[in-house]
């Protein structure tokens, strides 16, 4: 390890006596580039993550002096990648420089990449409001190159993250967004009547009975088979008991579901929530007689 870090600190010295001293203005830059290069991959292999993070900083600024953009990018995206393992906020700041070239360059591919990358950091530090903020600009971009699968990976986060927030109507417009676009989608039909499952449990949070019967015959005609699913019928189940306000036939239904298909956190967190709600009501109406 010791090794490593001497040879890297080697390396990054010869770098910088190579950016300070004389020679033609192109060529010190390249050598230094080289050098720098070099210097980071001890760190690497040192797992000297914040020294390896700043060394291809000053790559891409070399990088950047020779108006090598797509170099740059990529050396910010491996800062980021060491920082990654010592410091979130530098590698969200490297990724932004990055993103910022490849979209300079046209190379929407690669920034949307490190738009999910982002977004995935701030998910991580729990962020939600800036995990959103990115996964929406990854998926215009992911959308604009075609890339529809990996496009609805990220809105699916957007709606899940506004949901948890309680933005209930925007996480519905999401979800019933993705279904809609995927139904006659040969390769995406089958995660519809998951969309439209993840809509119905967010319309059933807003708790307005009649809109989630009105949104129950909307899904059944946008997709025919809907109706036949497991999906619909825990829908439709769950709806009567809050019409009825039944905590048992609630949990019932949730219950009969699970044991067949298993729910995971996303979904199991806000039916507990609908089911608190039903609690509450049936417990105020105790109270009342």
């Amino acid at each position: 390890m010791g090794d490593h870090i001497a040879r890297g600190e080697d390396f990054e010295n010869k770098a910088e006596k190579k950016l300070g001293g004389w020679g033609l203005f192109g060529s010190k830059y390249e050598d230094a580039a080289d050098l720098f290069d070099k210097a980071g991959n001890c760190f690497k292999l040192a797992k000297s993550w914040d020294k390896a993070g700043a060394v291809y900083v000053k790559l891409a600024n070399c990088h950047l002096k020779l108006d090598s953009k797509h170099e740059a990018a990529n050396a910010y995206a491996d800062a980021a990648h060491c920082y990654k393992k010592s410091n979130i906020k530098e590698a969200i700041s490297c990724l932004e420089q990055s993103v910022n070239l490849f979209l300079d360059i046209g190379r929407l591919n690669l920034a949307a990449r490190y738009y999910k990358e982002i977004a995935e950091l701030y998910e991580q530090e729990q962020n939600l409001e800036q995990a959103i903020s990115y996964y929406e600009k990854a998926a215009d971009l992911f959308q604009s190159e075609d890339v529809t699968t990996t496009a609805n990976q990220c809105k699916q986060r957007v709606a899940q993250f506004s949901a948890q927030m309680e933005k209930y109507p925007r996480a519905i417009e999401i979800f019933e967004e993705i279904a809609r676009h995927s139904v006659n989608n040969n390769l995406l039909k089958y995660g519809v009547r998951g969309h439209l499952l993840n809509a119905g449990i967010c319309q059933l949070c807003k708790g307005d009975v009649v809109a989630i019967n009105n949104a129950l015959e909307r899904y059944q005609e946008m997709d025919p088979t809907f109706s036949g699913t497991r999906e619909c019928k825990l829908l439709v189940d769950l709806a009567a008991a809050i019409d009825e306000e039944d905590v048992a036939k609630f949990t019932d239904a949730v219950k009969e579901y699970d044991s067949m298909t298993q729910l995971d956190a996303w979904r199991t967190t806000l039916l507990l929530r609908v089911k608190e709600t039903l609690k509450a009501k049936e417990l105020e109406e105790d109270d009342l007689t």
